[in-house]
């Protein structure tokens, strides 16, 4: 891209202040003195008069300017960029300048029928994402269905077959902004038929959002053995989302009239649970009362009049004080992709783990060693040039074409490519087998890392590790049951791209389930020393 096109780039990106200001330094000092002094009577006939005696003084150019401000001439740059040649590493100070807000990935996760994209829906429209019209087509949208509380779900569930179900199927995307911080929604599905979409989705978040509903027997049915609350805590602290915002909703529900009792006996239940599952509650924890709905205690503070007991922060106030997680710009590209399409050349979408992406750069896709060049960056709907690390981002590519991609297959750097193995060593904690079922060689299930689904067997049990001392037992386990911590040997089908655990966590950590059930949790521990990586 040629310096015309860099100037006229950052012209658009730059606030309408900076034009005007532009705009007024090329207006001689005289002129506006002479504006000022000016009557408010016949103002169109004065500013008229005033600019033809301006564009009569005006040297060549600037007139040139005056009549064609898109055309301005190389040696004219906005305010804040020096007048000299902009060098790529200008270019990226700039770009960082306009995205110096820190991003974060919010998953919002919990039992079916929680709420999660109604709140979802709620947020962006407290945001200033939707605007009214769209909101009144939705309603009446709804209201033809006889489902006239859904319509603030339809913002977050844009497919026909969700809509009629009134369940989330695919996970949901969208985008918000607070005063410092801009953040990606994944409205994950909480049908259990759809856990392996809701892994996806939290696979890629920061933090989670776990919706649960306080209307009476609700809570109850998510919360029981089998619920869709429990199995999405333990998979979300599996799968890297270590700080959880815990919503009680629906707590304008005629069944619960923002009832503090109610609200404790929630937060009692769910606290040993939470402990139990790997989370410290004190830090990693907060609970807050909200009406999804109604949009109460969302964007602002609830009022003493609706909820007497509650003297807390509001969702987005937590939200804003989430510490972003530590990420490494500088560190080896690698990106999971978890969607491709055609569009002028091949894009590939997913969250970079680590690395930075600019334009122009040469990369290469695992484990099918495809060579391919960067030709553009989306982020959010803007295009960049640069990107760095926890951006949900859709990236063109050349050399590679859309079929020869699948999900799980991973964007990273030539130089330090990321292993491709069909085999690896890991560290696995059984949760609960199915009934009658032991956990021996031979055992099979779906693997779940990253973005890659894939058939496992599980080849051979190396070590039991004892509870108690945490050490490995000197006896080699035959079979192991519920709640053993065993290391064991994994063999997959095809060749995927994953990492050792203390290397990447997030490329390290996976899940096993079977049968529509999560069976076990697991962090790999080694990868085959001839790993095929180059």
């Amino acid at each position: 891209m040629d310096i015309e096109e860099d100037i006229k780039a950052l012209q658009l990106d730059s606030s309408e202040d900076t034009v005007l200001v532009n705009v007024e330094d090329a207006i001689p000092d005289e002129a506006i003195k002479h504006d000022k002094a000016d009557g408010e009577d016949s103002v169109m006939e004065e500013e008229r008069k005033t600019d033809d005696v301006e564009k009569s003084d005006m040297p060549e150019d600037e007139l040139r300017d005056e009549a064609h401000p898109d055309l301005k001439p190389e040696h004219v740059e906005p305010k804040g960029v020096s007048g000299k040649e902009s060098s790529p590493l200008e270019d990226m100070q700039v770009e960082v300048e306009v995205n110096k807000k820190r991003h974060l990935n919010v998953v919002f996760i919990g039992h079916v029928d929680a709420g999660k994209s109604t709140i979802g829906g709620q947020i962006l429209l407290l945001s200033g994402q939707v605007d009214d019209r769209t909101i009144q087509k939705y309603e009446k949208e709804a209201k033809d269905k006889n489902r006239e509380s859904w319509y603030m779900a339809y913002i977050m569930d844009t497919n026909e077959e969700e809509r009629v179900k009134g369940i989330t199927v695919e996970v949901g995307r969208a985008h918000f902004e607070t005063e410092t911080t801009r953040f990606t929604i994944l409205d994950a599905p909480g049908h259990k038929s759809y856990v392996p979409n809701m892994i996806s989705g939290a696979s890629q978040a920061d933090i989670g959002v776990l919706v649960i509903s306080a209307r009476k027997g609700e809570f109850e049915t998510g919360y029981e053995r089998g619920g869709q609350t429990r199995e999405h805590v333990q998979l979300a602290k599996t799968l890297g989302v270590t700080k959880l915002i815990i919503v009680v909703n629906k707590m304008d529900d005629p069944t619960v009239n923002w009832s503090k009792e109610r609200y404790d006996e929630i937060e009692s239940k769910m606290v040993p649970f939470l402990r139990s599952s790997g989370y410290n509650v004190k830090k990693d924890v907060q609970f807050l009362p909200i009406s999804g709905l109604l949009g109460s205690n969302l964007k602002t503070r609830l009022e003493k009049s609706v909820c007497p007991w509650w003297s807390g922060h509001c969702l987005f106030e937590v939200l804003d004080a989430v510490e972003v997680p530590p990420r490494d710009p500088n560190g080896p590209l690698r990106m999971p992709i978890i969607d491709k399409f055609k569009d002028m050349g091949t894009v590939v979408m997913g969250k970079i783990e680590s690395g930075s992406i600019r334009e122009g750069d040469n990369l290469l896709i695992m484990p099918n060693k495809a060579a391919v060049k960067v030709l553009a960056i989306f982020c959010d709907e803007d295009r960049v040039r640069h990107v760095g690390p926890g951006e949900n981002v859709r990236v063109r590519l050349s050399g590679v074409e859309e079929d020869d991609l699948l999900s799980g297959f991973v964007l990273c750097s030539v130089a330090k490519p990321i292993p491709a193995v069909t085999e690896f060593v890991a560290q696995l904690q059984i949760l609960e087998l199915l009934d009658n079922a032991i956990f021996t060689a031979g055992y099979k299930a779906v693997l779940h890392v990253h973005a890659v689904v894939e058939e496992c067997e599980i080849v051979e049990l190396m070590q039991q590790i004892d509870l108690k001392t945490k050490k490995p037992m000197k006896k080699k386990p035959l079979f192991v049951k519920n709640g053993a911590i065993v290391l064991c040997r994994v063999q997959v089908n095809n060749m995927i791209c994953v990492e050792k655990f203390s290397n990447f966590a997030q490329l390290g950590r996976f899940t096993l389930r079977t049968e529509g059930k999560t069976v076990a949790v697991g962090k790999i521990t080694a990868l085959p020393t001839v790993a095929d990586s180059a």
